[in-house]
C-alpha cells in the first residue's frame, strides 16, 4: 500500500477490520455504504466523505485504537484477497475502496498489491511545473497550488527532509575563488553533448546548493563542495587564452580538438571527472555513468534541474531486452530491431479443433412468417395485452404501451411517413430509404413505434445517439455514416427536438460533418390517421435491409451494419429457443434499447413472443440503481438483461432491503459476459443476493457482437445443460495466444467464466486474429467465427470491409476451406473449453500487440484500477489504448485524477502503476496521462469514448494535467548504435572513386587571372588607396544612401564626403596612438562607422567594428562588448556621444566595470584638420582589420584579416555581382562582421556602386521599409539576413494588397541574396518567394549565399545557368536535391526521389566566386572524398582570413583551420577548413562558358552537430520534426546534455496546452530520428535566443536551462 502521511493515518486507524465491521450495528453499516456510494458518484469529496465516516466510526473506536496501523493494512489486503467461491454462502465485507464500475476483482487486487510490495519505490525525478499550469480545467475539478512540486523556491526547507547546503566558499576571504570564477576556463567536450557549464557573472559569491527531496534521489551536497574543493586543489589555470565562449556571462572557453571551430585551453586536469557511480541495473548487471554528480565537468552546477536530470539518469536502467534477436538491413544500413520470437515462450500444442455446432432450430407451429406479421397478429388478437412499460427518473410506470396500441401508432406513422411527406410533389421517402432514429434512452415507446413504423413502411430505421452538442464525441463519425446511407429524415419526440442545439433560425443546427436533415416529429398530433382501405403491407421475412445498426470501430470510424428480415426473424427464434422465452413472460431490459442485446431481447424478441418489457432508464439507474432489482421484485419477472456494470452498481447500493426478492428470476442475462472481467461482478452479486432468493443458475452470460448478433448464450437451468465452467488462465501464456491453466497462487492469472453455449443452427470455428484464417488448435486463442442465418450481412456502402469481415473462409492448417459457408468474424478472442462450452478472454477492439505479445485494455485497466481503485483515480474512469510508434504498438493509459489530488499523489499513483503493469504483464507503458476529472469523453450510456480520446491524445488536444513518458523502457527496437567502422585510408579511397568511376569532389570559381576587366582598382594594393584616388576622380559620386525606419534618406556620402570624414578621424588619432594599435568602432549602422573604419586605415590602426549595447538590455549586451575590446586587445573606443554615456552610466555599471574602458573618443565634432601624411603598410601581407563574431555555439571567434585579402574579397564579389560605378544595390544586413560588414564597408569603395543602406533595426517598427526601398530605388541586386526575411514573411505575409496599392513592385529585382553561415532556409526562401510573387518577385530571384569564419564570401549569386538561359524556362528550381535523412546520420549522402520517406531537401549554397576553391575532405583522416560523399568544406582562394585573432599568439592550436594540406592526393595546395559538413555534386547544367556544373551543398556545422548513438545529428532537423507536430509550438531547439537529448518548444497557445506536447514531441523524434527524447521543456514565446543572423543560440539555451533561468511552463522528464 501506499506510504501515508500523517494525516492519511487517521483514517487509517479509523478503518474498521473486517472483524470489527461485523460487531458495527447494521444502520451504522447502510449509512457507510451509502457514503461509499455517494463518494463513488463524485457527490461528495474524499475530504467530506472522510469526515463523515470519522463521525459515523467514531464511537467505535477504541475498540480497534490497539491495533498497530501496518497490521491493520495487511488485514485489509487479506480480508480483500479471498477470493469470491461462487455459491460461497456468507456475505463478506468487501474492501472499501475497490468500487469500480466493470473491474473489480479482489484476487487481483491482492495479486497487484503483491507485486507492488516486490518493487523498492523507484526514484523518478518529478516534472517542474508552472504554477498556473496547476489550476486545472474541469468543471468540477480545482486542484490547490501544490507546495512539493518543483516550483519553489531554491533550497527552501518548507518540508520535512529537505536539506540545503552550501559550499564552504561564501565570503571574499578566497581569492582564488573568485579568479576561478571570474576566468572560468574549462575543458567541454567537443560534440555540442557538452556538459553543464553554467557559472556565475563577476565572481560573486558562489553558492552551490543542491535540493533533495525524501521521496527522490538526493544528492550529496558535501560532496559536491569536496569535489569541487579538489577540482581546484588540482587545476592549474594556465592563462593560455583563446576567443572566449561567450555563452555564460563570463569568459569561458572549449577545448576542440578536431573540429574547425576555435578556442582551446590547455592544461585543465581532466582527474575530476573520474567519479563513476556504479548502478545495479535490472538485468544485474553494472552500468556506469561517467561523471554523474553534480560536478559536472568541473562546474558546480547550481540548479534543480541537474539534479533532476542525475535522478533522470539513475532511473534509466536498461530496458529488459528478451535474448537473441536478430536485426535486418534496410536498404542500407539502418537496423531496426526486430523482436526475435523468444526461444522458450509457449507454443500451441493441441490438435487442430473442430467446428463446434449448435443445436437444430426447432420447428414452431404457427411461427409468424415476419416481424411485423407478429405484430399485426398481437395486435389484433391481444390488444389489451402490455408490451412495454416505461419509468419516470424516480421510478414509477409512466405509461404501459399495449400490442394494440404498438400496432395502430406504428400504422399511423407508416402512413404517415410515406403519404404525408413530400418535396415539390414527390414523395419524400419511398420503401427502402433509410431514416434516421433520433430518441433519447428515456423514451423507449416512441421509439418502438418508429422502429415498427419504419418496417411497416418497409423503411429502413437506423438509430442513433442523440446529438447534444455541436462536439460530442464520435459525432462526426455518426454524420459520416448517415450521409453514406443516404439519409434525409430524422425521426424524433417533441422533447427531444426542443433539446437540440438550434441554429440562428431557430432549426435544429447542422451538426459536423452531418448530411442536411430534415426534422419529423412523431407524436401524436403530427401524425395521421389511415384511411380505412390502407393497410401496411406484411410480407414474409426476405433478404432486404430490415434495420442498420450502428457501430464504432476501434480507430474511431463508425460503421452501419445491415440485418435483413430474414436474419432478424432467425435470431428472434434461435433467442426464444435458447433462453425458453415463452409468451407474455415478464423481462426486466437495463439495456439501450436502441442497439444490440438491448433491441435484440427488449424489441424485436419480445414482440416476437407477446413479452411484457420493462425498461429501466440509464438516468434512473444512475440515481437509483437498484431500481432494476425492484422492478424484477414488483413486476415478478422471470427474466433480467443487464450488464455486469448494473450488477456492480446495485451491490454498492444494497442497503439490507429485506422485502426484496429474486426468486422470480429464471434467468439473469450477463449482456457483456464476454468481458472476462465481468466474472468478479457475477460472484459478488450472487454472494449477497443468494439470500433474497437468486439461485446461482440463473446467471447466464452471454457473448454478441452487433456483426454476428449473439454468438453464445448459457442456458437456463431448466434446459439440462453442462454445469457452468471457470478458467484460470496464464497472462503469460495468453500474450502468447496460448492457453495454460494456472494456479490460483500466481499473480499474473486471469480467472474467467464460461458465455454457455453457441446458438441454435449456428457453427463455430476460432481462428487465428492476423494473416490467412487458419483454423486454431485446441489450447490455442483466436477470433471466435460463426456462420449462421442470424448474423449481419455486412457494412453498409464498405464492400472491401464486408468481405473481410462478413464473408471469411476459415482454412484447415494444409490450406483448405473447411466449409463452404462463409463465416462471419465476431471480433471475440476466445477458445471452446470442455463440456463444448465457449470462453472469450477478450476483444479484438482491446487488443495491443506490443513486440509481438498481446495484450487486452480491460486486462491493463483491471491491473490499473487494483492498485488503488478509488482513492485517485476519478470514478474508476481510466482508458487504455495503444498507438503506434516506431513500427510498434505502444501503451497509453489515461485516467481521470479526482479533483482533490495533489501533484505528489498523482505522481506516486503514476509510479505505482507502471510498476504494477510491468510486473503484472510483463509490458512497459509508454506513456501515462491524468486528466482533470470529468474531462474524458463520454460514451453515450456512461463509460468512456476510447477512440475520441486516442484521437485528442494524437492531435495533442486532450490537455492532461500530468504526463509521464516512458519510452526509455518501452522502446526496444531501435537500430543498433553505430559502431564506428576502422576507417579506410585516404589512399584506399580515392582508389575506391576510381574504380567506382566517381571523380574527387572539388570545384572552382572562374579564374581571376584570366579575368580580363578594366578594373581601375585593381592596380591599388590597399584598399584605403582605392577610396583616395575616387575622391580625386569622381569627387561627387554618391557611394552611400542610409535609409531611417520612415523610409527617408537619413544620411549619405559622396567620395569626397567620405574621404574628408575619414582624414578628421585619422587626425585625431595619429597624435594619440601608435600605428598597429588595436581600435573599437562602437556605433550603431550608418556612414559614421564607414568612415571611422577608413580613418583607422589611414592612420594606420587595426579597426574592431563592434555592435553598440543595447540601451534596453544592457546586461547582457555590454558584456559582450566589453569582451570584445578586451580580447582584441583595443587601446582605444571611438564612438557617438551618446554611446560614450552609454558606456560610463550607471545602469552600464550594473552589468560590468566601467572603470577599466580603455580610452573612449567621441567622434561627432572632430575638428576639421587632415592628417600629416597618410600610412602607408609596408606590405599588403600587413593585417587590416579584425572580424569578430559570435558562433552559434556561443565562442567568440576573431578573424585576421589582411590587406591583400580585403582587395581580393571585393575584386571576386565585384566579378561575381558584376558591380560598377552605375549600379545601386540594396544591403539590409548588419555591418559588423563576415559578409555584412564587407558590403556595407568595402565593396562600394573598391567598385565604386552606390550602396542603399537599411539598418535591420528599422524594420522592427516599420516592416516593409526594405521591400519598398528596393521596389523605389528600383534596385536590381539585393542584399538581406533570414530574420530579415522572416520578419517580412510574418509581418507582411497578409498586407501584399496594401503594399501593391502603395505602388510596391518588386519585378525589378534580379537577384535577392541571404547571407547565411548555414544550411540554406528552404521553407523560409520558399515561402518569401511565394508570398511577395504578387509584387512581381520573379521566383528564381531568391538565392542564398555561403562564407563562414575563415572565409566570408565562398559562395554568392545564383547559377544563371546556360541550359536554363536558353530555355527561358521558370520550370523547376534546378539546385535542389533530396537526400536520405537517415543515410546523412552515418555521414553519407544518398540522393531520393522528392517526397520519399526520410527526405530531407538540401539547396545549393549559390555560385562559387572567382578564384576560390573548394574541396571535400574526411574530417578523420583528411583524404579528399568523392562526388556526393559528406565530409568538411576546405576552401583556399586569396580572400581567405589569415588565422584567428589569439591573444598569446597560439596560433598553433589553429594552424590547421587556416593552413591544413590533404593526407593525400593534391598534398600542396593549402586550405583552409570551413567546420561545415557538405558535398559537392556534379550536374547535368552547363555554366555560361560550357562547362558541368558544381553544385555545393552546405549540411550543416559540425559543432552544432549532435553525436548520439554513435551517429551524427543535425539539430535544425530534430527541429524541424518537432515544429510540426503540433500547430502550438512557435519554435524549437535542442541540445544534448549526459547524452540526453533536451527538447525546448515555444509554446504559442494556452498553457494548458503544455502538457499535450510532450507525447507529440517525443512520438514525432523517436518516429523520425530514431531517438529517445530525455526531457521535453515547454518555455513561452521568445525564450529560445537568437542571433543578429536569426540563428538559434542553442549553448546560450542550454546553460539558461541549466541554470533554472527559463522560467519554463512544464519540464517533462521522460523515463
Amino acid at each position: 500500500m501506499a506510504e501515508r502521511t500523517s494525516t492519511g493515518l487517521l483514517t487509517m486507524m479509523l478503518e474498521p477490520t473486517p472483524a470489527v465491521a461485523a460487531t458495527l450495528p447494521a444502520e451504522v453499516r447502510e449509512k457507510l455504504a451509502e457514503l461509499e456510494l455517494e463518494l463513488s458518484e463524485g457527490d461528495i469529496t474524499q475530504k467530506g466523505y472522510e469526515k463523515k465516516r470519522g463521525k459515523l466510526l467514531a464511537p467505535y473506536v477504541p475498540q480497534i485504537q490497539g491495533v498497530d496501523p501496518s497490521l491493520q493494512i495487511d488485514n485489509r489486503i487479506q480480508a480483500s484477497s479471498q477470493s469470491v467461491l461462487p455459491g460461497s454462502k456468507h456475505n463478506k465485507s468487501r474492501a472499501a475502496n475497490t468500487r469500480d464500475e466493470r473491474f473489480r476483482s479482489d484476487l487481483h487486487t491482492e495479486a497487484v498489491q503483491a507485486a507492488l510490495a516486490k518493487y523498492k519505490e523507484r526514484k523518478m525525478p518529478m516534472p517542474s511545473k508552472r504554477r498556473s499550469v496547476l489550476v486545472q480545467s474541469s468543471v468540477e475539478a480545482c486542484t490547490p497550488p501544490d507546495t512539493s512540486s518543483a516550483s519553489e523556491d531554491e533550497g527552501s526547507l518548507r518540508r520535512q527532509g529537505r536539506l540545503a547546503t552550501s559550499t564552504p566558499y561564501q565570503g571574499q576571504g578566497h581569492p582564488a575563488v573568485e579568479h576561478w570564477f571570474n576566468r572560468v576556463i574549462q575543458g567541454s567536450s567537443t560534440s555540442s553533448s557538452a556538459s553543464s557549464t553554467s557559472s556565475h557573472p563577476g565572481g560573486r559569491s558562489v553558492t552551490t546548493t543542491t535540493t533533495t527531496t525524501t521521496s527522490h534521489a538526493a544528492l550529496n551536497a558535501n560532496a559536491a563542495a569536496t569535489a569541487l574543493a579538489d577540482f581546484m586543489a588540482h587545476t592549474q589555470l594556465d592563462n593560455h587564452s583563446a576567443p572566449p565562449d561567450v555563452t555564460g556571462l563570463s569568459e569561458r572557453s572549449s577545448l576542440h580538438t578536431e573540429h574547425p571551430q576555435v578556442a582551446s585551453v590547455r592544461g585543465v586536469s581532466r582527474g575530476y571527472n573520474n567519479h563513476t557511480s556504479i548502478m545495479e541495473t535490472a538485468d544485474g548487471c553494472e552500468w556506469r555513468s561517467e561523471g554523474s554528480h553534480s560536478l559536472m565537468d568541473g562546474v558546480p552546477v547550481n540548479s534543480r534541474v541537474s539534479s533532476k536530470i542525475q535522478q533522470l539518469l539513475n532511473t534509466l536502467k536498461r530496458p529488459k531486452r528478451p535474448p537473441l534477436r536478430e536485426f535486418f538491413v534496410d536498404d542500407f544500413e539502418d537496423l531496426l530491431d526486430v523482436q526475435q520470437p523468444d526461444l522458450n515462450q509457449p507454443k500451441p500444442e493441441g490438435l487442430q479443433m473442430s467446428p463446434l455446432e449448435g443445436e437444430p432450430l426447432g420447428v414452431v407451429n404457427n411461427w409468424p412468417p415476419s416481424l411485423p406479421a407478429a405484430l399485426h397478429r398481437w395486435g389484433t388478437t391481444q390488444p389489451k395485452s402490455p408490451c412495454l412499460t416505461a419509468l419516470d427518473n424516480a421510478g414509477k410506470p409512466v405509461y404501459t404501451l399495449t400490442y394494440g396500441k404498438l400496432w395502430t401508432r406504428s400504422q399511423k406513422l407508416a402512413y404517415t411517413l410515406l403519404n404525408k411527406l413530400s418535396t415539390r410533389n414527390e414523395p419524400l421517402l419511398v420503401p427502402g430509404d433509410r431514416v434516421a432514429l433520433v430518441f433519447p434512452n428515456n423514451d423507449p415507446v416512441m421509439f418502438m413505434v418508429a422502429f415498427y413504423g419504419c418496417l411497416l413502411a418497409e423503411l429502413v430505421p437506423v438509430p442513433i445517439e442523440v446529438p447534444l452538442t455541436r462536439k460530442d464525441a464520435g459525432s462526426q463519425q455518426i454524420g459520416f455514416l448517415l450521409g453514406s446511407c443516404g439519409v434525409t429524415l430524422a425521426l424524433t419526440t417533441d422533447a427531444c427536438q426542443k433539446g437540440l442545439p438550434k441554429a440562428q433560425t431557430g432549426e435544429v443546427a447542422t451538426f459536423k460533418g452531418w448530411p442536411r436533415l430534415l426534422w419529423f416529429v412523431t407524436d401524436g398530433k403530427h401524425v395521421v390517421k389511415p384511411p380505412k382501405d390502407w393497410h401496411p403491407p406484411i410480407r414474409e421475412a426476405s433478404n432486404d435491409i430490415a434495420y442498420i445498426e450502428y457501430k464504432t470501430s476501434k480507430e474511431g470510424s463508425t460503421m452501419g451494419i445491415t440485418v435483413s428480415h430474414s436474419a432478424m426473424l432467425v435470431h428472434c427464434h434461435a433467442l426464444t429457443q435458447a433462453c425458453g422465452y415463452t409468451e407474455a413472460e415478464t423481462i426486466t431490459n437495463v439495456l439501450d434499447f436502441k442497439r444490440e442485446a438491448g433491441l435484440w431481447h427488449g424489441v424485436l424478441t419480445s414482440v416476437m413472443n407477446r413479452m411484457h418489457v420493462i425498461s429501466i432508464p440509464y438516468s434512473l439507474m444512475k440515481v437509483n440503481p437498484l431500481s432494476w432489482i425492484q422492478k424484477v421484485h414488483t413486476y415478478k419477472a422471470r427474466v433480467a438483461v443487464v450488464k455486469s456494470r448494473d450488477m456492480h452498481w446495485s451491490l454498492l447500493a444494497q442497503r439490507d432491503q429485506r422485502d426484496v426478492s429474486l426468486s422470480s428470476l429464471r434467468m439473469l442475462i450477463v449482456a457483456d459476459g464476454a468481458n472476462p472481467w465481468s466474472i468478479s461482478s457475477c460472484d459478488a452479486f450472487l454472494n449477497v443476493f443468494q439470500a433474497r432468493g437468486l439461485r446461482p443458475e440463473v446467471i447466464c452470460p452471454c457473448a454478441s457482437s452487433s456483426e454476428a448478433m449473439t454468438v453464445a448464450i448459457r442456458r437456463p437451468p431448466e434446459m439440462g445443460v453442462p454445469p457452468p465452467g471457470k478458467a484460470v488462465l496464464s497472462m503469460g501464456g495468453l500474450s502468447h495466444s496460448v492457453i495454460r491453466v494456472d494456479t490460483e497462487e500466481k499473480l499474473s492469472v486471469l480467472t474467467v467464466q464460461d458465455v454457455g453455449q453457441v446458438m441454435p443452427g449456428a457453427l463455430v470455428c476460432v481462428v487465428r486474429v492476423e494473416g490467412t484464417p487458419y483454423i486454431c488448435q485446441t489450447d490455442e486463442v483466436g477470433e471466435i467465427c460463426v456462420s449462421s442465418g442470424c448474423t449481419g450481412v455486412a457494412y453498409y456502402g464498405l464492400p472491401g470491409m464486408t468481405k473481410n469481415l462478413f464473408e471469411t473462409i476459415p482454412v484447415t492448417s494444409s490450406g483448405i476451406p473447411f466449409s463452404d459457408r462463409p463465416f462471419t468474424r465476431t471480433s471475440l478472442l476466445g477458445f471452446v473449453g470442455p463440456d463444448s462450452l465457449v470462453f472469450v478472454v477478450g476483444k479484438m477492439d482491446g487488443l495491443m500487440v506490443v513486440s509481438g505479445r498481446r495484450h487486452n485494455a480491460d486486462d491493463v485497466v483491471a491491473t490499473a484500477l487494483a492498485v488503488e481503485p478509488m482513492k485517485f483515480v476519478y470514478r474508476g474512469r481510466i482508458a487504455v489504448f495503444s498507438v503506434s510508434v516506431l513500427h510498434d504498438e505502444r501503451i497509453v493509459v489515461v485516467a481521470e485524477q479526482r479533483p482533490d489530488a495533489s501533484e505528489e499523489d498523482s505522481f506516486q499513483w503514476m509510479s505505482r502503476i507502471l510498476q504494477a503493469i510491468d510486473s503484472i504483464h510483463q509490458v512497459g507503458v509508454y506513456c501515462l496521462a491524468l486528466v482533470p476529472a470529468n474531462t474524458l469523453p463520454k460514451a453515450p450510456l456512461g463509460g468512456i469514448h476510447i477512440s475520441e480520446t486516442k484521437q485528442r491524445f494524437l492531435e495533442g488536444a486532450l490537455h492532461p494535467c500530468n504526463v509521464l513518458m516512458c519510452p526509455h523502457t518501452c522502446v526496444t527496437n531501435l537500430p543498433k548504435p553505430r559502431q564506428k567502422q576502422p576507417e579506410v585510408g585516404p589512399a584506399s579511397m580515392i582508389v575506391g572513386n576510381l574504380v567506382a568511376g566517381k571523380r574527387i569532389a572539388q570545384a572552382c570559381g572562374r579564374d581571376v587571372t584570366q579575368l580580363e576587366d578594366n578594373d581601375q582598382a585593381r592596380k591599388f594594393l590597399y584598399i584605403q588607396d582605392v577610396l583616395q584616388w575616387r575622391a580625386q576622380a569622381t569627387p561627387d559620386h554618391p557611394l552611400f544612401l542610409v535609409l531611417n525606419a520612415k523610409g527617408t534618406v537619413a544620411s549619405t556620402a559622396s567620395c569626397l564626403q567620405l574621404h574628408k570624414r575619414a582624414e578628421r578621424v585619422a587626425a585625431a588619432l595619429m597624435g594619440r596612438l601608435n600605428t598597429g594599435d588595436h581600435v573599437a568602432l562602437v556605433y550603431p549602422p550608418g556612414i559614421e562607422l564607414i568612415a571611422t573604419f577608413y580613418g583607422c586605415l589611414y592612420a594606420g590602426c587595426v579597426p574592431v567594428t563592434v555592435r553598440p549595447p543595447h540601451p534596453q538590455n544592457l546586461a547582457t549586451t555590454l558584456p559582450t562588448v566589453k569582451m570584445i575590446v578586451e580580447v582584441s586587445k583595443s587601446v582605444c573606443i571611438l564612438t557617438t556621444q551618446a554611446i560614450m554615456k552609454l558606456l560610463k552610466s550607471k545602469e552600464a555599471a550594473a552589468a560590468v566595470d566601467v572603470k577599466s574602458w580603455p580610452m573612449v573618443l567621441d567622434t561627432d565634432d572632430l575638428p576639421r584638420k587632415k592628417s600629416p601624411q597618410m600610412y602607408k603598410p609596408p606590405t599588403p601581407e600587413m593585417l587590416a582589420y579584425l572580424d569578430f563574431s559570435v558562433s552559434t555555439t556561443g565562442i567568440l571567434a576573431g578573424v585576421k584579416m589582411s590587406h591583400s585579402a580585403t582587395s581580393a574579397l571585393c575584386r571576386s564579389i565585384k566579378l561575381q555581382c558584376e558591380l560598377y560605378p552605375s549600379r545601386q544595390i540594396a544591403i539590409c544586413l548588419d555591418p559588423y562582421c563576415g559578409l555584412g560588414f564587407a558590403l556595407w564597408c568595402l565593396c562600394s569603395v573598391y567598385s565604386g556602386h552606390q550602396s542603399i543602406l537599411v539598418p535591420p533595426l528599422e524594420l522592427e517598427s516599420n516592416a516593409s521599409l526594405w521591400l519598398a526601398a528596393v521596389s523605389q530605388y528600383k534596385v536590381r541586386v539585393t542584399f538581406c539576413s533570414y530574420s530579415v526575411m522572416e520578419m517580412c514573411t510574418k509581418g507582411l505575409g497578409s498586407q501584399t494588397e496594401a503594399l501593391r496599392l502603395r505602388n510596391v513592385n518588386l519585378s525589378c529585382v534580379r537577384t535577392c541574396m541571404v547571407v547565411a553561415e548555414e544550411r540554406p532556409r528552404i521553407a523560409l526562401t520558399q515561402s518569401f518567394s511565394k508570398i511577395f510573387k504578387d509584387l512581381g518577385l520573379s521566383p528564381r530571384a531568391v538565392s542564398t549565399t555561403f562564407g563562414c569564419r575563415v572565409n566570408v564570401a565562398i559562395c554568392l549569386q545564383p547559377n544563371r545557368l546556360g541550359k536554363l538561359a536558353e530555355q527561358g524556362t521558370a520550370g523547376p528550381d534546378p539546385t535542389t536535391v533530396y537526400v536520405d535523412m537517415r543515410a546523412l546520420r552515418h555521414d553519407r549522402v544518398r540522393l531520393v526521389e522528392r517526397g520519399s520517406p526520410h527526405s530531407l531537401p538540401l539547396m545549393e549554397s549559390g555560385k562559387i566566386l572567382p578564384g576560390v576553391k573548394v574541396i571535400i575532405a574526411n574530417t578523420e583522416t583528411k583524404g579528399p572524398l568523392g562526388d556526393s560523399h559528406l565530409g568538411e568544406i576546405w576552401v583556399s582562394s586569396p580572400h581567405n582570413a589569415t588565422g584567428y585573432y589569439t591573444v598569446y599568439g597560439e596560433e598553433a592550436l589553429h594552424a590547421d583551420h587556416f593552413n591544413t594540406k590533404l593526407s593525400f592526393g593534391d598534398t600542396q595546395t593549402v586550405w583552409a577548413r570551413t567546420g561545415y559538413l557538405g558535398f559537392l555534386r556534379r550536374t547535368e547544367l552547363t555554366d555560361a562558358s560550357g562547362e558541368r556544373h558544381d553544385a555545393l551543398y552546405v549540411v550543416g556545422s559540425l559543432d552544432e552537430t549532435l553525436e548520439l548513438r554513435g551517429m551524427r545529428y543535425h539539430p535544425i532537423d530534430i527541429e524541424t520534426s518537432v515544429i510540426r507536430s503540433h500547430k502550438s509550438i512557435a519554435e524549437c531547439a535542442v541540445f544534448t546534455w549526459t547524452n540526453l537529448l533536451v527538447v525546448v518548444v515555444e509554446l504559442e497557445g494556452s498553457e494548458q496546452e503544455a502538457l499535450d506536447l510532450v507525447a507529440l514531441v517525443t512520438n514525432v523524434v523517436l518516429e523520425e530520428h530514431y531517438l529517445i527524447v530525455g526531457v521535453v521543456v515547454v518555455v513561452d514565446p521568445g525564450v529560445i535566443p537568437i542571433n543578429s543572423r536569426g540563428e538559434k543560440q542553442r549553448m546560450h539555451l542550454r546553460d539558461g536551462f541549466l541554470a533554472d533561468q527559463l522560467d519554463p511552463i512544464y519540464v517533462a522528464y521522460n523515463m
